[in-house]
């Protein structure tokens, strides 16, 4: 998903279609949520206090970010607000005016504070959904973000989201839907690719080489031969660098699969030598030894593959390269004309880096009553400020499910 329409009848349009795209029951909410257990207590004692004291309010809530990025998690937020309401409050009654799923936000710079969500109604029925709703938008949104800056980075080569691995398993489903928000094409886990009917991609990893005495031409011979036998759709691609030398590795495998299989099978191979080694193939090549950095996946390791495949036919074999790389180490591989296929990318994306190379370590969004039952309130310096990209959401056109 990149790229938002600008026109209002097309925002609309896609606001709705989307939503409905995304039922309540794909979130699986926490019933908890409901009762406030997984909210900031303060928010829970406000309804209490405002209840007990015979107020009932009808605020605008405003939401904005601090960082410049992609919006994400907005169908998730709606939906929250429309199941989990305190009882005896009715999501119908929720005015709600948002901004869409990868829209681009503060894009006049990070001190724009640009609001990206007004929810107006009665306090006492969503005070509690403050801190699980900025959670959402907030995690969606820096692995969106992130995840678009390497996008742009490789210039629409396909990323392929692999951090899974580098996170807690319970938040590998909503993960992977930023990273489609962001524009990855693929992603590692079924888990992942839950929310947007993606399975998991994947070539083969080290531990399967390992099972098969070490011998990658063996072990991707028989994953291709378990993969036409038992996954049909799925293409082959070996990994080449276990003995750390992705020349000849590639070659072995490349030269086996077409006299077993014939040309085509092997569709790709890829490489992840760790950043500490320099793939054989490069020791004592005086084209490159001692002028530049070998370590890890380089420029002239991938050159070097690309050669020596193309010189015995296997032209239709891409490249795909992994382990350690941003978006300045993209940008860098596509401006000299690399000739990769993919880039796998991991950890990074969930923010897990030092914020350089143009990733985010977080994405904090914040909260404020604006308005309250229909006149300016707010703290000093946090105004109500109307967005004219702002689209009210209409509860009719979205399914008609109730607040269960």
């Amino acid at each position: 998903m990149t790229g938002t329409p600008s026109d209002p009848t097309q925002r609309s349009q896609q606001l709705h279609q989307g939503l409905r795209g995304y039922p309540c029951e794909i979130f699986q909410f926490d019933p908890r949520i409901k009762t406030g257990w997984l909210s900031d207590r303060y928010f829970v004692r406000t309804a209490n206090t405002l209840r007990h004291a015979g107020r009932d309010p009808v605020i605008t809530m405003q939401v904005f970010a601090k960082h410049r990025g992609v919006l994400a998690g907005v169908y998730e937020a709606l939906r929250l607000l429309q199941t989990q309401l305190a009882p005896g409050f009715d999501f119908a009654e929720l005015r709600v005016e948002t901004l869409l799923e990868g829209d681009d936000i503060n894009t006049g710079g990070e001190d724009d504070w640009e609001p990206v969500m007004h929810v107006t109604g009665r306090y006492g029925g969503f005070a509690h959904l403050e801190t699980p709703l900025l959670g959402v938008l907030a995690r969606r949104s820096l692995v969106a973000s992130n995840t678009r800056t390497v996008v742009d980075a490789a210039r629409g080569k396909p990323i392929i989201f692999m951090a899974p691995r580098h996170d807690d398993w319970r938040v590998q489903t909503p993960d992977g839907y930023a990273a489609q928000v962001g524009g990855a094409a693929s992603v590692s886990s079924d888990a992942a690719g839950a929310w947007w009917g993606q399975r998991g991609v994947g070539t083969m990893p080290h531990a399967m080489i390992a099972a098969f005495a070490g011998d990658t031409v063996e072990a991707t011979l028989a994953f291709a031969r378990y993969l036409r036998d038992e996954e049909p759709d799925v293409q082959v691609m070996s990994l080449v660098d276990y003995d750390n030398n992705a020349v000849e590795t590639s070659l072995a495998v490349a030269r086996a699969m077409r006299a077993e299989f014939g040309d085509g099978v092997l569709t790709g191979v890829r490489v992840d030598t760790s950043e500490r080694l320099i793939d054989d193939s490069l020791i004592g090549d005086p084209e490159v030894w001692g002028r530049a950095k070998l370590t890890g996946v380089n420029a002239y390791l991938v050159r070097k593959m690309r050669a020596a495949l193309d010189a015995e036919g296997f032209t239709y074999v891409g490249i795909v390269v992994s382990g350690g790389f941003t978006p300045d180490k993209i940008g860098h591989f596509e401006k000299e004309g690399v000739p990769t296929a993919a880039y796998g990318v991991g950890s990074s994306l969930l923010g897990h880096s030092r914020g350089d190379h143009g990733l985010l370590t977080d994405f904090d969004f914040t909260a404020d009553l604006v308005q309250v039952d229909g006149k300016p309130e707010g703290k000093v310096g946090r105004t109500m400020r109307d967005n004219p990209r702002f689209v009210t959401l209409d509860w009719g056109q979205v399914d008609g499910e109730g607040s269960a």
